[in-house]
This record gives C-alpha cells, structure tokens and sequence, in this order.
C-alpha cells in the first residue's frame, strides 16, 4: 500500500502536490453521468474530516483577512465550516457579502473590486470555490495589489461554464463566449498574486482537467481525493488553506 493510501487510511491530510500538471489533456466538455451520481457521496468527506481532526488541528497558524467566495447558486453559508476552521486558525475569515452566488461573475467582480479596499486595510486572500474562485482570481487580477493570494477549489479556470455540469443551463453562446473573454484576459493581463489552484479528479461537477491554470506566472496545483460537492469539507483542502495562507502571510508575497 502506498504512503499516500496509508495517510488516508489513517485519516491524515494527503493532498498531492503536481509538479507538471500542464501535460494534463484539455477538458473535454462536462465529466460523465455516471461520475455526476458519486456526487452523492459528498456526505463521506464529512467521516474523513471528523477523523482528520487531530492532524487539522495542528496546522500551522496565521493572521489577516480571508474573504471566501460560493460555488454556483450556493449561499454563503456553504462555506461556512471553512471559515470556522481558519478563524480557529487566527485568521478573520469572513463571506464575501453578496449572498448566494446568482450566476453573474462581471457584476460580482465589479461590486468586490469596489468594497474589498474600503473594508480592508491591508492585502486579503481570497478562497472561492468553483464559480467563487473564478471570481476570486479576477478580483485578483483587477486589483492585485489588495490580494495576498487566491485558493480556488474545483474552479473551472478553462473555458468557464464549458467543461461544467452548468453548460446545459448556460448554453454553448455563453460558455464559447467566456471561453474566449478568459483566454484573452490571461493572455492580456495574467494573475500576478500567487496562485493555489486545487482540483479533483473524482469532480463530477466541473471536468477536473478544466481546472489546471496554463496561464498564471505563480500558480501550482495540488489534487485531492473530494467529489465537487465535499470540496468545502474536505480534509486535503482544509489543510492546503491552511499551508498556503500561512506561507504567503510569512513571505509577504
């Protein structure tokens, strides 16, 4: 059994840290049905972070501002045990103030570029899960020098709706047109805060290969084991917030 398994096994945070993932196929439109019903399984990752909890317990400390951002038509309340385990951490870790994701990313990133600087002294790291971190990065890319740093979680950051479960309620216009929108604004004006973008090959909601930014000059990636919808759960995700938050607050960069 590998070391990995055994981490798993034991409970213990093991996310995987990819070195090249750029030799990754690009996405191919939304995963599978059949991948789309272990979504049901979402449920699990609260079994694994409970038994998890003597490692997440022990990650490594921080301060400052963190702003988290909701998945497609998800409240905030979605990320609300995220936000409980970076507070524990030190952190003020606040939703970002606009409800429930409704679907409108231009209006989101503009209403955000417009408070986040009145509301907060300093640089803030921005955490979004799927669409949420779609918006973090181009709240980031806006604004850069307000942004510490993005975490993203199952963030389709290639081709927007496209390679999503939501293409079927967007329609191929909308998707072809974020696609090319996103393409020319990573080639015009790349992210420059670093970067963590996690993914998950088990995603039934966004093709995982959607996910791996090409683009950003100070972006990595790491994969977890999660279904799309117990990414706010899981234990591998909680522990590269805390990694990456931490890391960036002691850098400065």
């Amino acid at each position: 059994m590998s070391a990995l398994n055994i981490d798993a096994l034991l409970g213990r945070p093991s996310p995987e840290h990819v070195e090249d993932p750029a030799s990754a196929p690009a996405p191919g439109g939304s995963p599978p049905a059949h991948q789309l019903g272990l979504e049901l399984l979402a449920a699990w990752q609260l079994v694994r972070l409970l038994r998890a909890a003597p490692w997440l317990v022990r990650a490594p400390r921080g301060s400052g501002d963190v702003v988290d951002m909701p998945g497609w038509r998800a409240p905030e309340a979605s990320n609300a045990p995220v936000r409980g385990y970076l507070r524990m951490l030190g952190y003020d870790a606040r939703p970002w103030g606009l409800g429930t994701n409704r679907g409108t990313p231009v209006r989101d990133v503009e209403r955000l570029v417009q408070t986040l600087p009145r509301e907060h002294d300093g640089p803030v790291a921005l955490v979004g899960w799927s669409l949420g971190g779609l918006i973090a990065r181009e709240v980031a890319r806006v604004i850069p020098e307000k942004v510490s740093c993005v975490v993203t979680y199952g963030t389709p950051v290639v081709g927007g709706p496209a390679h999503t479960f939501a293409a079927r309620f967007y329609g191929e216009q909308v998707a072809t047109r974020a696609h090319k929108l996103g393409a020319r604004l990573d080639s015009e004006r790349p992210i420059e805060v670093p970067v963590t973008a996690i993914y998950s090959r088990a995603d039934g909601i966004v093709d995982w290969r959607a996910c791996i930014d090409r683009r950003s000059p100070r972006v990595r990636h790491v994969e977890v084991r999660s279904t799309h919808l117990g990414l706010g759960v899981d234990p591998d995700v909680w522990w590269v917030l805390a990694e990456t938050l931490a890391a960036h607050q002691h850098s400065g960069a």
